[in-house]
């Protein structure tokens, strides 16, 4: 009896928690100022990245450097179709086509391993961000393009539901057979092949719909700029970002990559606002550290916490027995 009262509080406590944080962020606003709005979508922006990144590279250690090229396919889909289709059209098809692409891309190298994969999606951020810049300096004799621009509000609301959806997509991801195929993946493929999983499909499979959620958010973020160009869209640090929130917050449980993402991303802005010139290098200082002395991330440092409270806890009821 007492097991399962724990087991409903271990459910229901986050799921309560998670419910008052969601209508907090909904209702932020009408009470809040412009800026917290405009801050809290960049910081949403990099959650859902993160979060989608560690859809695929979290159980599979494969580390994939494509979320720029997948964010960037979006943020062009955004400023090519802005003008003719209805924001919530564009949002999908920039979703389907980042899948697509991703889709394209596992089939052909999902089958390298290591760093060799590392490099390669890499180089596709290059080469596509390369690829349109001569296309349009060439062919269009021009660079970059006008974006239809939307109100904070809407693109933070939009953003808050894609964030959603994204977080319940890796819950059940995390919590279903094919999330238990991927960790066996990444435990050891080769077992996981001789017991008669697909492993390249799978992976495929899962990097495809990692895609979907990243070139969503490129394509709602496009709205709140007037101008980009190949730039702009793939900006390679944006590939390196979630893989070092994901790194900082800890992959070990479901709420690192999230905590991670969200104070790194603070963080960013912070350094950004107070030390324009100097941020990069206070920014270096705090990942070396974060490498050095948090091997597990924030939520080592968590699961660290609780282990000594409920030690505590323990030792003072054997006591008063």
């Amino acid at each position: 009896m007492d097991i399962t009262k724990f087991k409903s509080k271990n459910f229901w406590i986050p799921g309560l928690i998670s419910l008052v944080l969601l209508i907090a962020l909904a209702t932020l606003p009408f009470y809040s100022s412009g800026y917290i709005v405009v801050l809290l979508t960049a910081i949403l922006m990099y959650i859902l990245i993160t979060v989608s990144w560690t859809i695929f590279s979290g159980p599979t250690g494969y580390i994939s450097l494509a979320p720029a090229a997948f964010f960037g396919v979006g943020v062009y889909t955004s400023a090519l179709a802005g003008n003719m289709l209805p924001l919530p059209l564009v949002i999908c098809v920039a979703g389907l086509a980042s899948f697509c692409l991703a889709l394209l891309v596992g089939a052909l190298t999902l089958r390298l391993k290591g760093i060799y994969f590392a490099i390669f999606t890499f180089g596709l951020v290059l080469l596509i961000q390369r690829f349109l810049l001569w296309l349009e300096m060439t062919v269009m004799h021009t660079r970059g393009r006008f974006v239809v621009l939307v109100d904070d509000n809407v693109i933070f609301y939009i953003m808050l539901a894609i964030f959603v959806v994204t977080l319940l997509t890796a819950y059940f991801i995390r919590r279903s057979k094919f999330g238990l195929a991927l960790q066996s993946i990444g435990e050891d493929e080769e077992a996981a092949a001789h017991r008669g999983i697909n492993v390249t499909l799978l992976k495929v499979l899962a990097f495809a719909i990692s895609a979907i959620f990243m070139g969503a958010a490129g394509a709602i973020m496009a709205t709140k700029w007037t101008y980009i160009d190949p730039y702009i869209a793939f900006a390679p640090l944006l590939s390196f970002m979630p893989v070092l929130m994901a790194l900082f917050g800890g992959m070990g449980q479901f709420y690192g990559p999230i905590l991670g993402a969200a104070i790194f991303a603070y963080l960013q802005e912070f350094l950004k606002t107070e030390f324009s010139l100097q941020y990069m290098l206070i920014f270096g200082v705090v990942l070396i550290a974060v490498i050095l002395f948090l091997p597990k991330g924030l939520t080592g440092i968590i699961q660290w916490a609780i282990q000594k409270w409920r030690k505590g806890g323990s030792a003072e009821q054997h006591a008063g027995t």
